[in-house]
């Protein structure tokens, strides 16, 4: 039976009896993040020398991690890998500590320079023109400037609209999704992040949310238009669209 590999992680700001336990959930939260593979990460102990936060790896899951790990030395290391990365950092840096992760040999695998890193560049807030897509969820207000809320998957996007673009827009609620063009102020956050601060919608569209199929179908009802040529439209349409079948 193969041994189980071993990753520590090392934090050098606090001692398992200075690290509050909020604090140490968060880091052990993104680290889990890091690795991947969930069911097959498990933490053992938390030991002293700084906080170190021991986790054994089971075998079968070591080639993916290793490509996790990895991936971060790469131009274009994965996105979930990175984005836990970073978060751990920031952590780090809040906490005025830097933190390296060991494998089972003792080696350095990662480094996160925390509070040693250098700081992003960063811009002031700008406006720019922009289109944001969403269903209408949330309108309404007392001021001349409307709140106007859209949910566009798992992000809400909080707008502004006029008295008179807040009549038309309301007709639409929690109906189809819209298309909404405006005014956008934009800047960038400590993470290299942009994050829209105020975005004033000035026009809108609905969009069509009918089934790529029955799409299909208008299509190939149109005389001279092609589509009857074309073997599977759907997949077409989902070429065009840029979705990727799912596998």
């Amino acid at each position: 039976m193969k041994e189980r590999n071993e990753y520590r992680f090392v934090i050098d700001a606090f001692s398992p009896d200075t690290m509050p336990m909020s604090r140490l959930a968060e880091y052990m939260g993104e680290l889990a993040r890091l690795l991947g593979r969930s069911d097959q990460v498990h933490f053992v102990r938390l030991e002293a020398g700084s906080t170190v936060l021991v986790q054994t790896v089971e075998p079968e899951a070591m080639p993916e991690i290793n490509e996790r790990i990895q991936s971060l030395a790469h131009v274009n290391p994965h996105d979930d890998v990175f984005r836990a990365f970073s978060v751990l950092n920031r952590y780090l840096a809040d906490d005025n500590a830097t933190g390296t992760l060991h494998e089972s040999g003792g080696a350095e695998v990662i480094r996160f320079p925390g509070c040693e890193r250098t700081a992003p560049v960063t811009f002031g807030a700008f406006n720019q023109l922009g289109v944001l897509d969403g269903v209408l969820i949330r309108i309404g207000g007392r001021d001349d400037t409307v709140p106007v809320h859209l949910r566009d998957g798992d992000r809400i996007h909080l707008c502004n609209a006029t008295r008179g673009m807040a009549r038309r827009l309301a007709v639409h609620l929690y109906g189809p999704t819209l298309r909404v063009q405006g005014d956008g102020r934009w800047e960038r956050d400590a993470d290299g992040d942009w994050v829209m601060k105020r975005f004033n919608i000035t026009n809108f569209e609905q969009l069509d949310d009918a089934p790529l199929g029955q799409v299909a179908q208008r299509l190939r009802d149109v005389d001279g238009s092609g589509w009857k040529d074309i073997e599977n439209p759907a997949e077409e349409l989902r070429h065009l669209r840029g979705i990727e079948e799912a596998h």
